[in-house]
């Protein structure tokens, strides 16, 4: 008996361990194919990302590789048909910026099928989430190809229809409505291959057209081996404002309309130059379109938005007659808009011409209004080659030019010497420690407040004494304004230059450093403070904002604000300095000229009533040593306000200075402005 019990507890334990091992089997059956499911799945992912990674990158040859080949002929193609028609399409429509979203891969009646989002940019500019749907062979290794995977909405022979209506950019017009930036005829110089011959003919002809270009052989070469390049093709080689003063045999030149600048050198740094539209530029931008000029500097690129406007057309899919089936993007175009400017192109170009290629810049503006008739900086580059395609050759001899012709010199800051004491001697005037009658005896060329400056003294060019207010604008005595700056204290003399521009912006769309009494919020020494009243020290006024702190001498203590954009609004500030200050100064300004000893006296034989004041700011390492000197000159219109200039002179040559080359600029002022 107690063995029969023992067997029936064997024979009971066996189904169990059948149904386990079964239970174990089954699993890891369906484990396994749980598993390869999921492999098959990632590999089904990996084969679509790398399918529209070949798409973003423009390598179409290789999106064909993802591409399952007999679903590529069952409609009605061959692989390389199918790379074509992407590189036609993609290309045409100036595919950038492609963007994949949303991929997801799941099995569906024994088949594995995958959709995506894609967005990309064309010519109009970002064409966004179009639903990709497809399906994969049962490794998830190939892509089971149908047109939709060109553009959702594709089948059989569909073609794509890409129309461009190009939006006109906006022009940018001077005070009278004359053209500073303008779409106006350009010059596209360029050769049709067949035309050149072969062999040594085809030498020789290349030679002389790339020599009238000013390019290299090598060049003109690089342009002929182009991928698209057919034998009756034009390919332009070279794009100018002006028409080639040669044609050699074998080159052919073409009008166009493109961007053109008038004043060339003369407002380059103000009005800046446009350039293509890059990769890099739409990534940043959705809104901008393959085909578009972009403000590259300048006003082009303040106001880009509102000069460039929107380009429009229609992207649209087409079956083999042209037949339209879907619009997949239209945009109605949008002209850029003109701006207009308070510059006036004929005091501009004289300014420029003024300072005859040295370092330098002219500021002109309406001190009543504020609006800006001039602002130009030498030397210059041409805006036109920069627009246009500008030689290896000339971009090196511009980057290259120790006195850096793209430098704004009219939006960078300088100490501004002694034009800067008409300040400094208002702000004494208004806190009453300046009195402009009292007389200080001043004797010799060199001076320091006692022993505690060391071995610093502030130095004056002439031996004057004794001197007062006019006596010390007159001959601009550094050291009669050193003693003034003194008597009235750090305190007084921050609390009267705070009342003007520094640590603050201008309302222009000009790119610019903010105005700076000093590094520190406090004068270190009293020696900083001293330099400080006669315009040195670490003072920094681009002349733009010095001739906007002036403003308030022709207007009679009120400062008024400057303004580039002709339908802006004038803006001021009033009581800076008090009305009868500003007379006072304004007064001994008129002297400066009148005065035989004047430091402008030269300006006299204008017979213009001016009122004026010179600077010369001295850049060195130690006290005793030569310097580069800056030159400065404030001038305005002394009998109605109606003009002022500050002329600026870099590192100034001797025998010459910025008061010398303003006399062509402030005549033609005088006569235009009565």
């Amino acid at each position: 008996m107690e063995r029969s019990t023992r067997n029936t507890k064997q024979t009971n334990k066996l189904p169990i361990i059948i149904v386990a091992v079964i239970i174990l089997l089954v699993a890891g059956f369906f484990g396994v194919r749980a598993y390869q499911a999921s492999q098959i799945k990632k590999q089904s992912e990996e084969t679509v990302e790398a399918f529209v990674k070949s798409l973003q990158k423009g390598k179409y040859q290789e999106i064909t590789k993802n591409l399952n080949a007999d679903s590529v002929k069952e409609n009605g193609f061959t692989k390389k048909q199918v790379a074509e028609k992407y590189q036609s399409i993609f290309s045409g429509i100036s595919a950038t910026n492609i963007k994949m979203k949303n991929l997801t891969v799941d099995k569906k009646d024994n088949e594995y099928q995958f959709s995506y989002d894609l967005s990309v940019n064309t010519g109009f500019g970002q064409l966004k989430n179009q639903k990709y749907t497809g399906t994969l062979t049962s490794d998830g290794k190939e892509i089971k190809w149908k047109p939709n995977l060109i553009f959702p909405g594709m089948s059989g022979k569909d073609k794509i229809n890409y129309s461009v209506d190009s939006a006109v950019r906006g022009e940018i017009l001077d005070r009278s409505g004359q053209g500073i930036a303008t779409n106006g005829t350009v010059y596209q110089s360029g050769i049709v291959p067949k035309n050149l011959g072969t062999g040594e003919e085809r030498t020789t002809k290349i030679d002389a057209i790339a020599k009238s270009l000013d390019l290299t052989a090598k060049d003109v070469e690089s342009a002929l081996s182009q991928g698209w390049v057919q034998d009756d093709f034009f390919v332009p080689l070279k794009t100018t404002a002006d028409a080639p003063k040669e044609t050699p045999d074998g080159l052919e030149v073409k009008e166009a309309t493109g961007r053109t600048y008038p004043l060339k050198e003369a407002a380059a740094q103000l009005i800046g130059y446009v350039g293509k539209v890059t990769a890099e530029d739409m990534k940043k931008n959705d809104d901008l379109a393959s085909d578009s000029l972009i403000g590259r500097s300048g006003l082009e690129m303040a106001l880009d938005k509102q000069l460039r406007g929107k380009d429009g057309g229609s992207l649209a899919i087409t079956d083999d007659k042209g037949n339209e089936k879907k619009v997949l993007q239209k945009i109605d175009k949008k002209d850029g808009e003109n701006v207009k400017l308070t510059i006036d192109s004929r005091a501009q170009q004289i300014a420029y011409n003024g300072l005859n290629g040295q370092a330098g810049s002219s500021v002109v503006t309406a001190p009543k209004t504020g609006e800006l008739l001039v602002a130009a900086s030498s030397p210059s580059f041409d805006p036109n080659k920069m627009t246009n395609g500008i030689s290896q050759a000339d971009y090196d001899a511009y980057s290259n030019d120790k006195n850096q012709p793209f430098m704004s010199r009219f939006a960078t800051g300088y100490a501004p010497g002694s034009t800067f004491k008409t300040i400094t001697a208002a702000i004494g005037l208004d806190a009453g420690t300046l009195n402009p009658n009292e007389e200080l005896a001043i004797n010799g060329l060199k001076w320091q407040k006692d022993s505690s400056w060391g071995s610093y003294q502030v130095t004056r060019v002439s031996d004057v004494s004794p001197v007062n207010l006019k006596t010390a604008l007159v001959y601009s005595d550094n050291i009669y304004m050193a003693q003034e700056t003194l008597k009235m204290g750090e305190k007084t003399f921050r609390a009267g230059l705070n009342k003007f521009i520094f640590g603050k912006d201008l309302d222009l769309p000009i790119a610019m450093d903010k105005a700076q009494i000093s590094s520190k919020d406090s004068f270190d020494s009293e020696i900083l403070l001293a330099d400080t009243g006669y315009g040195q020290g670490q003072l920094l006024l681009n002349p733009i904002q010095q001739i906007t702190a002036y403003s308030v001498f022709p207007n009679k203590g009120t400062m008024v604000y400057p303004k580039l954009i002709a339908d802006k609004k004038t803006t001021d500030k009033k009581d800076v300095i008090k009305a009868d200050s500003a007379e006072t100064i304004t007064t001994d300004m008129q002297a400066v000229v009148s005065d035989e000893n004047g430091t402008a006296h030269s300006l006299a034989a204008l017979n213009i009533p001016l009122a004026a004041k010179t600077g010369t700011a001295e850049i060195k390492q130690k006290q005793d040593e030569k310097g580069q000197e800056n030159s400065f000159l404030y001038a305005f219109d002394a009998e109605k306000q109606n003009y002022s200039v500050v002329e600026f002179l870099e590192n100034k040559p001797e025998g010459t200075s910025a008061t010398d080359l303003s006399k062509d600029l402030l005549t033609y002022l005088h006569e235009t402005y009565q």
